[in-house]
């Protein structure tokens, strides 16, 4: 992307039936002593090009693929078939009860409420800290952002008991027993900040995808392909202007995509903290939520990046810079984690509340113990294998860890819910969650629906931004004087 003092002469180059010509090419090769970035496989405009838009311009597809693809599928008719037979016998098939009314639904919503987030700080605010590691992740972290809030907006939906109905959320929506929403709710609330998200989101990564869309149309062998993608790309010819006008507005897009990493997950907290209820009557909430999200959306770049990079042959382009700083930023997130759960214990204590001492204790005594515990090691001990350099750099580990840390925030929201609802203020009022096939049915699915739109992207679309990447080559050749 080009500051408005830049010209022609000094703009990306484009591919076939582009109208800009531009001078002083970069040579074929590059000095890679000094090039932190990227790898010696990315040495020129044309060997990004040619690696990232072969992914997707090649002809017919990988065993490899078809396989992923296809366990992903299956599990989506998991979904499919569990939600269908939510729809004919309600929400009863669930193990929600009396006094667990919040169960499997709502901690999805959560996770994958979270699982986004890193896509959106990846995209937005690293873009505004001008920090170039970001350029070889943030498509396809885009994209695990869309799909993730995608699989979170459907479990409130999913959880009213009548789906049907779920536009009357929408505000001043005219029914037919004239009600309006109730805007103190934090539900509404919810309303508000996921479908903002989810629009901002899309419209972020789609405006990131158009010269990378004009590139697969000029490089396109098909008459069909040439078509969709030229449709998609809007008539981007790579001029000043369409460069000028890109910038602005993906600069823009970013300024209002910046609050909503820390807005959307505290509206989710607010579910809890404006409550009574001992366990979620936290002040700690919002910025525990948050740091929990980014934490937890980092660790799904690196599961879904690591097997991408070593499938694809993506090395050069996904390097062990970009594997280090996503385990810094997790290792340091981690840490606010813990602090978040080591005041929730003392705030417990010290407050000298006894229902809130005693959700406390029973969290770590009580009949959901192991799966408190199971958080700590997963949210509190492994990550702490990040302060070694050699698990931040290697991808096994590293990958290992991200599946950890995955876990153990899944089984966080479980802990929050869960255990704060089962032992009310009235011990003849308490119960017990089992969740049933149909709750696991639920949640495996909607991991379907993810991992299959997001081996659709890899197939479509490009996983790593081609502009961006040509402009970090750019940008490196500049500065080591190459003309």
């Amino acid at each position: 992307m080009l500051n408005d003092t830049q010209t022609e002469s000094t703009t990306l180059p484009t591919q076939r039936g582009a109208q800009l010509v531009t001078v002083n090419e970069v040579p074929a090769t590059l000095d890679q002593t000094n090039f932190p970035v990227l790898g010696k496989g990315a040495k020129d405009f044309e060997s990004v090009t040619e690696k990232i838009s072969g992914l997707v311009l090649r002809k017919g597809v990988t065993k490899g693929w078809v396989v992923g693809f296809g366990i992903a599928f299956m599990l989506l008719m998991l979904f499919l078939y569990a939600v269908t037979i939510l729809f004919v016998d309600g929400i009863g098939i669930w193990g929600i009860n009396v006094p667990v009314a919040w169960g499997f639904d709502i901690v999805n919503f959560v996770w994958w409420i979270g699982i986004g987030h890193a896509g959106t700080l990846i995209s937005a605010i690293l873009l505004l800290l001008r920090q170039d590691w970001r350029t070889s992740i943030n498509r396809f972290a885009e994209a695990m952002t869309l799909f993730a809030v995608a699989c979170a907006g459907m479990f409130p939906i999913l959880h009213l008991g009548r789906p049907q109905l779920f536009y009357w959320l929408l505000p001043y929506y005219p029914n037919t027993m004239a009600l309006l929403p109730q805007f103190r709710s934090p539900l509404l609330w919810d309303v508000f900040a996921v479908s903002t998200y989810g629009t901002v989101s899309l419209l972020f990564w789609f405006v990131g995808l158009i010269p990378d869309l004009a590139s697969l149309r000029d490089r396109a062998t098909t008459k069909g392909k040439q078509m969709i993608y030229g449709a998609l790309s809007l008539g981007w010819r790579g001029s000043a202007v369409h460069w000028k006008r890109y910038t602005t507005i993906y600069m823009i897009l970013a300024g209002l995509s910046t609050p909503l990493v820390l807005s959307v997950h505290t509206v989710v907290s607010f579910d809890f903290a404006v409550s009574q209820i001992p366990g979620w009557h936290a002040t700690i909430f919002p910025p525990y939520f948050v740091a929990g999200a980014i934490f937890s959306g980092f660790a799904m770049v690196l599961t879904l990046g690591i097997p991408l990079r070593k499938y694809y042959g993506l090395e050069d382009y996904i390097t062990p810079r970009h594997l280090n700083n996503m385990a810094k930023v997790m290792l340091a997130t981690g840490l606010i984690v813990v602090y978040g759960y080591s005041q929730e214990a003392f705030m417990g204590w010290y407050s000298g509340a006894e229902y809130e001492k005693y959700m406390i204790w029973n969290r770590m005594t009580g009949p959901y113990a192991p799966a408190y515990w199971a958080l700590i090691f997963c949210n509190g001990v492994v990550p702490q294998l990040l302060w070694m350099r050699k698990f931040r750099t290697h991808t096994v580990w590293l990958w290992c860890i991200s599946i950890v840390v995955n876990v153990g925030m899944w089984l966080e929201r479980y802990v929050i819910i869960a255990i704060s609802l089962h032992r009310d203020f009235v011990p003849s009022a308490w119960g017990y969650y089992n969740p049933t096939f149909f709750d696991w049915a639920t949640y495996i699915g909607t991991m379907g629906l993810f991992l299959t739109l997001f081996f659709l992207f890899i197939r479509f679309l490009p996983v790593i931004a081609v502009s961006e990447v040509r402009e970090l080559v750019h940008i490196e050749h500049a500065k080591h004087g190459h003309h």
